[in-house]
């Protein structure tokens, strides 16, 4: 140490605080990993070896140079340990992150396979003299300037020849691999070593500028040991070598740092987690606060109490902050979250409203623009909800969605977090985030890129999912409530018309006219032949109300299964509509129509028989026979298929849209509910197609 209190104040407080934030960065890597492969132990313990040297070389300064004994010379020996070490390991690292070891094909292995055989080599080398050779002197000669008894070369200690052009070496081959990486195989690998590239870049420059100055340094303290030497200059020299080498050190790893925990390019993660930056920007204010306190305390020699006080009360004024801020944090996403999160009245005001005024609208805008910040957004039902839903929702609203990219038998499983289409679509769309529910998958988020150009965090991929699948199911449970309701009161409505005209016609015309017939047959002048053509008119009357009155035939679907049931249907009741009923229909699918359960079945049957008679009786063309098809086919689902070649709806619908026409509205929901769906297809003159998605098992 000098005599300026300053000047060592500050090198203790950049010692200090180089050993919390590697340590810190350590642990941290180690402990939040995904997949602790060789790799990922390296980074760690290089980190926590930096951190190593740093604590004993607080250690050392701490003492100064004027005290000598064995624990110095203890501490002086291990810091040398990661000072050898750890240029070798960054090169290995960066290898490791440049895809080094991901085959053997790349450009990356083809042109730096011989210099990682030649820093292997240099660096057994070195240790083999750090071993072996004694070329490091203790630290009773450093401080008396004592390097005779030293392996040198031409009065140089060889440690001086050998190390300086071996880091200069490993950190300029660091950086070639960061210029020329290989193609990453993680997820969103290619985008986060592009964003990090830079704060790495800048950490190994930063690296090969300190060592120039260990090199200078170690070759200049050599050469004023062999002259007369006035010890309080050149100690002043050291301090500010020492203090100018720790400070490159520690913008070195805050660079590092960022690029740790901004873009978690170690930990495996397949998207970095907001949490992880919050919580490196507070470790490197707490290890700034707690080395300019700490180094005051051990510079001017204060009493240990008030440095375990000291030390004390920052560490409970940091985590209150720390509580603090987590709290600030946790309102702020609750508030964001509200308007979906909170449930109340949500359904109820849905389902007083008409289908056509349901508006989700604008929580998917509060979604897309204050919670994840997206430039655009589209939410893509699919499944059994999308003959729910008559459109995608679009961010922002008005914008046209495009061509969405295919991703057909790409989302396989609802462990699957998304799928990368950066490269895909030349950035239009970043991610595309897979929505399941027991059904099955049931829609897809695609998200654009981020106003402020961000990655997207495991956070936000998981409130996307979250709530994507929250407002698919509200609007679908709201639709299918609607149309419920509107079942029910269109039946009441029936039955009470019904039951009237009933009552009209027995009061008004029949028990009059019974009651007529009656008199006429007491008095006994009446005709017998008047009063039995009165009695038929009275037959025909209640025989036409009994004809009109609902009748229910339940087919026996439970046992020949929905296929057969439909067979016999079309043949008993239908046939006679079409000129041709032509019946593709696979064996293995038949006979798993008799597996499902009775609720299901019948209500397959009804769709496909109400598909059936909407054919029969809205689509016959004049001057061109009216053919039915029906066949099954076997996609992700078994799928019935009912087609034919009539007047069509009356305008083109796209498939995936919610079928025109009450009845099979009404089917659709129906179909929905047992985990199936019914779509049509149809040209207007042309055809008219139902394809009924049967539920999955």
């Amino acid at each position: 140490m000098t005599d300026h209190w300053l000047l060592n104040w500050t090198i203790m407080a950049v010692s200090l605080f180089n050993t919390i934030v590697l340590l810190w960065l350590g642990f941290t890597v180690v402990l939040n990993a995904q997949r602790r492969d060789w790799g990922l132990w390296l980074v760690a313990a290089e980190l926590i070896m930096g951190g190593i040297f740093f604590l004993s070389h607080s250690i050392i300064l701490d003492h100064g140079f004027a005290v000598f004994s064995q624990s110095l010379n203890f501490w002086w020996h291990v810091g040398w340990v990661p000072v050898v070490t750890i240029p070798y390991a960054w090169y290995i690292v960066m290898l490791w992150f440049g895809g080094f070891w991901d085959g053997s094909t790349t450009r990356l292995y083809r042109r730096h396979w011989i210099w990682f055989v030649a820093t292997s080599t240099l660096a057994l080398v070195v240790i083999v003299l750090m071993i072996f050779a004694n070329p490091l002197p203790s630290f009773d000669q450093i401080a008396q300037f004592e390097l005779t008894t030293t392996l040198s070369m031409g009065g140089i200690p060889l440690l001086v020849w050998v190390y300086p052009f071996y880091i200069f070496l490993c950190l300029v081959l660091s950086l070639d691999v960061l210029r020329h990486p290989a193609p990453s195989l993680r997820i969103m690998g290619d985008q986060a070593r592009r964003r990090a590239r830079p704060w790495l870049m800048a950490a190994t420059l930063t690296q090969i500028i300190v060592s120039l100055f260990v090199g200078a340094a170690m070759f200049w303290v050599t050469r004023s040991a062999r002259l007369p030497t006035d010890y309080r200059g050149l100690s002043m020299s050291i301090a500010w070598f020492d203090l100018t080498i720790s400070a490159l050190i520690a913008i070195s790893v805050f660079l590092m740092g960022q690029a740790v925990t901004f873009y978690e390019i170690f930990t495996g993660e397949s998207m970095p987690r907001r949490g992880m930056a919050r919580y490196w920007r507070r470790a490197v204010i707490l290890g700034a606060g707690f080395a300019i306190i700490m180094g005051a305390g051990l510079v001017f020699r204060a009493s240990p109490i008030y440095i375990v006080l000291l030390s004390g009360l920052l560490i409970i004024a940091f985590f209150a902050l720390v509580s603090w801020r987590s709290f600030q944090e946790r309102e702020r996403y609750v508030k964001s979250l509200r308007p979906f999160v909170s449930g109340q009245g949500v359904l109820e005001r849905f389902v007083m409203q008409p289908s056509d005024e349901i508006d989700l609208l604008s929580l998917f805008q509060a979604l897309s623009e204050d919670v994840l910040g997206l430039q655009r957004a589209v939410l893509l039902p699919l499944g059994s909800i999308a003959g729910l839903i008559d459109e995608p929702f679009i961010y922002p609203s008005g914008d046209e969605p495009g061509n969405l990219p295919s991703l057909e038998g790409i989302l396989e499983s609802p462990e699957q977090i998304g799928v990368p289409l950066h490269r895909a679509t030349n950035g239009v769309w970043v991610w595309a985030v897979p929505l399941w529910s027991e059904r099955g998958l049931i829609g897809v988020l695609y998200l654009g890129p981020k106003i402020d150009g961000g990655l997207y965090s495991q956070e936000e991929i998981d409130i996307a999912r979250t709530t994507g699948e929250r407002l698919l199911d509200t609007y679908a449970s709201a639709v299918m409530a609607q149309r419920l309701m509107a079942l029910q009161r269109q039946q009441m409505a029936e039955g009470q018309v019904l039951d009237r005209n009933t009552r009209r016609v027995l009061h008004d015309e029949v028990l009059p006219q019974l009651h007529a017939a009656m008199l006429e047959l007491s008095s006994g002048v009446v005709d017998r032949s008047t009063a039995i053509k009165e009695l038929s008119e009275i037959h025909q009357q209640i025989a036409e109300l009994l004809r009109q009155s609902p009748i229910i035939a339940t087919p026996d679907v439970e046992k020949m299964g929905v296929l057969a049931a439909l067979h016999r249907a079309v043949d008993e009741e239908l046939s006679r509509a079409f000129d041709e009923v032509l019946w593709q229909v696979s064996t293995d699918i038949e006979e798993k129509s008799r597996l499902f359960p009775i609720v299901s079945a019948e209500v397959i049957y009804y769709a496909a028989r109400e598909a059936i008679r909407n054919a029969a009786q809205h689509g016959r063309v004049s001057n061109r026979p009216l053919s039915l098809r029906i066949a099954t086919r076997s996609e992700t689902n078994a799928q019935i298929i009912i087609e034919d070649n009539g007047a069509g709806l009356g305008h083109i619908r796209k498939r995936g849209d919610h079928p025109s026409g009450y009845g099979l509205a009404l089917h659709s929901t129906m179909m929905a509910l047992i985990g199936g769906s019914l779509t049509t297809e149809t040209e207007p003159g042309e055809y008219t197609r139902v394809v009924l998605t049967l539920p999955s098992g």
